[in-house]
C-alpha cells in the first residue's frame, strides 16, 4: 500500500465555505433582459440582473452585459456614455445599486453586540481614472457607511477589497424588503459630494454618499466602467470569488425577475356566435418571486388578444381572456426590490 501526504498548497479550497457570497450574479452572467440597452437616461434595471441603473440628468448611456472581465470571469457589466454632461447641476447624480432583502443579511447581526464586519471585493476597469465612491445604505434605521477606491490605469482591471466596519446600532428587519443598498458612484452635483466619505456608520447624510470623489464619468462621450466578480461577505477579510454556475445564478434572479411563454393553451369555444375562442390557463413561475409581482404581457401572433389576469401570486397565475389567432404570448413577471 501507497502512503502519501497531501499538501494543503496544493488543495483547490478557494470554495470552501460555499454560499459565502451574499450578491446574486457577482460574476455577470444572467441578462434576462437583454445583453445590451442604449439610450439610457434614467431610472431602471438594464443589462445585467439584479443590478439597478440610477441617472438624473447626467448624460447617456450604453448599458451592455460587455464578454469582457480578468481572468476567471467571461463577462462584465458596463457603462459606455453616449450623451456627455461635464458640469453636472447640484442635484444631478450617476449611480448604480445593489439591493438586499433584510432576511438574507440577518447573518452579520447588524444593531446587536454580535455584529460582524462585512467585506465586499470587485473588479473594475475604466479609462477615467482617480479617485471613485461606494456607498452603503441600511433603509430600516437610516444609517451609512462607505469608502473612497482608486482606478489607477487607464483600461486595465484592477481588483478593488472595502472593509465595512460592523455597526451595533440599528437591525435590520428580518424579512422580504429592502433593507441594505450598495451603491457605486460614477458622477454627481454638489448634493451628493460635498460632505466628507464616512467610514464609520452614522445616520445617512445626502451630501456624504459621493464625498472625495474626483471622477464624472459622463463628462466625455466613449467614458466607460465595467464591473464584475462583486463579492460581500461576512468577515474583514476578502476570499476568493465563490463562482457558481449559470443554473444556479438564474434561478437566484429569476426570484426578482422573470421572462417566460403562453403557448400552446387549450381552449373552448365561446357560447355566443362567431365571437372569439376562449382560454383558462394556469401558470406557474420558474421560481417563486420574491413577492406578488407586477407582470406585462405581450401577443406574439398576428391577432389580438384580450386577456384578464386574475389570481396573481408569487407562485404563478391563472388567466383567462379570449383570442382570433393562435395564442403565443411572451410575459415579464418582476418582483424587483
Amino acid at each position: 500500500m501507497a502512503v502519501s501526504t497531501i499538501d494543503p498548497n496544493g488543495l483547490n479550497i478557494g470554495q470552501i465555505g460555499g454560499t459565502r457570497n451574499l450578491i446574486i450574479n457577482g460574476a455577470m452572467q444572467v441578462a434576462q433582459r437583454g445583453t445590451n440597452s442604449s439610450g439610457v437616461s434614467g431610472t431602471a434595471y438594464v443589462a445585467c440582473d439584479r443590478f439597478y441603473t440610477l441617472l438624473n440628468a447626467l448624460g447617456t448611456y450604453t448599458v451592455s452585459q460587455a464578454s469582457d472581465g480578468p481572468s476567471g470571469f467571461a463577462s462584465s457589466l458596463k457603462y459606455e456614455c453616449t450623451t456627455a454632461d461635464a458640469s453636472p447641476a447640484a442635484a444631478d447624480y450617476f449611480v448604480f445599486q445593489y439591493r438586499m432583502e433584510g432576511q438574507d443579511l440577518q447573518q452579520i447581526a447588524k444593531g446587536t453586540s454580535d455584529a460582524k464586519p462585512i467585506t465586499l471585493s470587485f473588479w473594475v476597469k475604466s479609462n477615467v481614472t482617480g479617485t471613485y465612491s461606494m456607498y452603503l445604505r441600511d433603509i430600516d434605521n437610516n444609517r451609512g457607511v462607505g469608502a473612497n477606491y482608486a482606478i489607477s490605469s487607464s483600461g486595465v482591471w484592477e481588483y478593488k477589497t472595502v472593509t465595512i466596519p460592523a455597526d451595533t446600532t440599528g437591525v435590520l428587519d428580518n424579512d422580504n424588503d429592502l433593507s441594505f443598498s450598495l451603491e457605486w458612484w460614477l458622477g454627481s452635483g454638489t448634493d451628493y459630494s460635498s460632505g466628507t466619505m464616512p467610514t464609520t456608520w452614522e445616520t445617512e447624510n445626502e451630501v456624504d454618499r459621493n464625498a472625495g470623489s474626483t471622477v464624472n464619468v459622463g463628462d466625455t462621450i466613449g467614458n466607460y466602467f465595467q464591473i464584475t466578480g462583486v463579492q460581500l461577505e461576512a468577515g474583514d477579510t476578502a476570499t476568493p470569488f465563490e463562482h457558481r454556475s449559470y443554473g444556479q445564478e438564474l434561478a437566484l434572479c429569476q426570484r426578482y425577475f422573470e421572462v417566460g411563454r403562453l403557448y400552446g393553451l387549450s381552449y373552448h369555444a365561446s357560447v355566443a356566435a362567431n365571437a372569439a375562442d376562449a382560454f383558462d390557463a394556469t401558470y406557474c413561475f420558474k421560481q417563486t418571486k420574491r413577492a406578488t409581482p407586477t407582470m406585462v404581457s405581450t401577443n406574439l401572433g398576428t391577432g389580438t388578444i384580450s386577456t384578464q389576469m386574475v389570481d396573481v401570486e408569487a407562485a404563478g397565475f391563472r388567466r383567462t381572456g379570449t383570442f382570433d389567432t393562435p395564442l403565443d404570448i411572451s410575459l415579464t413577471a418582476s418582483s424587483e426590490l
